[in-house]
């Protein structure tokens, strides 16, 4: 999941939880109370506030070591925190739906997915390509979604 915040100034912070090490995603573990790496992933596409900020602030700990996860604030973070998902993402996501579409011999599975994907997807087009990749580029074509 790539994590954005886009700061009072106009710059836009971006990690991504691709980037972090084992270490570091085990501090975020900790730092939300022994909660478990794949606990934390689906918070993070839900987009939980809690759980950008540690992703944030293990970032932050490079430079700043003695950084506290209680130190790290995101003032309007409603409407400055999101955390969307990447192709590597979404190409998982897509292939077990494939796999589980496959095995009832019909599209509805990924069809239903497909807004959810859209609306947390980093590059709209890695929907459209990891589709195609999977041979079922005849559901591309959906409905626009806001950005929210």
């Amino acid at each position: 999941m790539i994590i954005t915040y886009a700061q009072t100034d106009g710059t836009v912070e971006q990690v991504s939880t691709l980037d972090l090490s084992a270490i570091e995603s085990a501090d975020i573990e900790e730092a939300m109370g022994g909660t478990a790496w794949r606990v934390i992933e689906d918070q993070l596409r839900g987009q939980d506030p809690t759980a950008m900020r540690a992703v944030l602030w293990a970032s932050r700990k490079r430079a700043e070591p003695s950084l506290r996860f209680g130190d790290v604030d995101v003032p309007g973070w409603r409407r400055r925190l999101k955390a969307r998902l990447e192709r590597e993402e979404i190409d998982d996501v897509l292939e077990n739906l494939m796999a589980e579409a496959l095995a009832a011999s019909e599209d509805s599975a990924i069809e239903a997915m497909l807004p959810h994907l859209r609306k947390l997807a980093e590059n709209k087009d890695d929907i459209e390509a990891a589709l195609d990749a999977l041979g079922k580029g005849h559901l591309v074509r959906g409905p626009a979604v806001s950005e929210d």
